[in-house]
């Protein structure tokens, strides 16, 4: 089987490269899973409801997300209702929404867990024994199993793909918003990359307009950030090759749309 994931989608630039090239992508790869990192699409701070029902209109199966995931009070009110959204399984017992789904090609179940690191971010519990006990129960239902670890240090990212390698069909890394060079097959069969990119605007800074940015590193005072309205856009994203009978990955390729990389004419 085949998954497409898109990576860090931000605000209205994002979900327009999503809408104009989803298809495009869908007609070239014909993937029969597509999952998509949503945490930062409303605005560039989280997600509303719209939004993740146009996300699911426009073809994706599954919306991961991560440290914004709160950012927008109102996915408070529609977390528990969203049945194919997944937000990092390391947070604190009784916090809103679910850690792991499963969902269906076919008659074929892929589990899809998201977890958010510890280090350079804020406080959680660990995401190695969570993902452990994850897979444990993922594996009662399906060998096809999809992480998306939102996490800012390449470190404990590739930790965690060599402590999960033959355990997961892939762990695919998110959060900095740079398209990383080093995707793999790891020995024991699980495709790996330590961060797929972001899909929003090209010309910023990760994704923000650039000069406040760099007014805060210049002066050290707080400065307010938000999405470009204008200007050129990117996707980042990977397609998976996965052995539906064992799970394990055959092949991951990178994908990154932009006009310095353009992939369609």
């Amino acid at each position: 089987m085949k998954l497409l994931f898109i990576g860090d989608v931000v605000g209205s630039p994002g979900r327009e490269m999503v809408k104009e090239y989803l298809p495009k992508l869908k007609e070239k790869y014909k993937p029969h899973t597509i999952i998509i990192n949503g945490e930062n699409s409303a605005a560039g701070r989280g997600i509303t409801n719209k939004i993740y029902r146009q996300l699911m209109e426009w073809g994706a199966n599954a919306i991961t997300l991560g440290n914004h995931a709160w950012d927008n009070k109102e996915i408070f009110e529609f977390i528990d209702e969203a049945k194919y959204m997944v937000r990092p399984a390391n947070f604190p017992k009784g916090t809103p929404g679910k850690g792991l789904i499963f969902i269906k090609w076919n008659t074929i179940e892929v589990a899809v867990i998201n977890l958010q690191g510890r280090t350079f971010m804020p406080p959680l519990d660990c995401p190695f024994k969570t993902a452990e006990q994850l897979v444990e129960e993922a594996r009662k239902r399906t060998n096809i199993i999809f992480v998306d670890f939102h996490a800012e240090a390449t470190s404990e990212k590739q930790a965690l793909g060599w402590y999960l390698d033959g355990k997961v069909s892939a762990i695919v890394g998110t959060h900095t918003h740079v398209q990383t060079a080093d995707e793999r097959i790891l020995p024991n069969g699980t495709a790996y990359i330590t961060d797929v990119g972001m899909t929003g605007p090209y010309d910023g800074i990760l994704g923000m307009n650039r000069d406040p940015i760099i007014y805060k590193f210049i002066s050290s005072l707080p400065a307010r950030f938000e999405v470009p309205k204008e200007g050129r856009t990117q996707l980042s994203g990977v397609l998976l090759d996965i052995d539906e009978k064992c799970g394990k990955a055959k092949k991951i390729e990178r994908i990154l749309i932009n006009e310095d990389h353009p992939h369609f004419s």
